[in-house]
């Protein structure tokens, strides 16, 4: 780590937790995910994968927990990350996923 040069950006950024139903209590696993490659290209986003499992044989996401996806964005405003963050998140589908709308508010 001596060797890498870390440069900091001044900028806003927001997570948008995308959870299966019954979260933080009981909740099923297994669901398909679609989405993600779409979310992904929305500017100045990434996809954190929180509890989340590969197909290889069907070659794709399925849900592995409550809290499964982090969208987060980065912004030059906070209004800005929020969103991206958002836009992002509403790109995203599995069975009974659902989020919190007040991030950032």
């Amino acid at each position: 780590l001596s060797e890498i040069k870390i440069e900091w950006e001044k900028k806003h950024a927001v997570c948008v937790v995308l959870a299966s139903e019954g979260y933080p209590d009981e909740f099923k696993v297994g669901y398909p995910i679609s989405g993600i490659k779409d979310a992904e290209q929305v500017p100045e986003v990434e996809i954190f994968h929180a509890r989340t499992k590969y197909e290889h044989e069907k070659g794709y996401f399925v849900t592995a927990g409550g809290r499964v996806l982090n969208v987060t964005a980065t912004g030059e405003t906070l209004q800005e990350a929020r969103e991206r963050a958002y836009k992002a998140a509403r790109m995203i589908n599995f069975e009974g996923m659902h989020y919190r709308s007040d991030i950032a508010e």
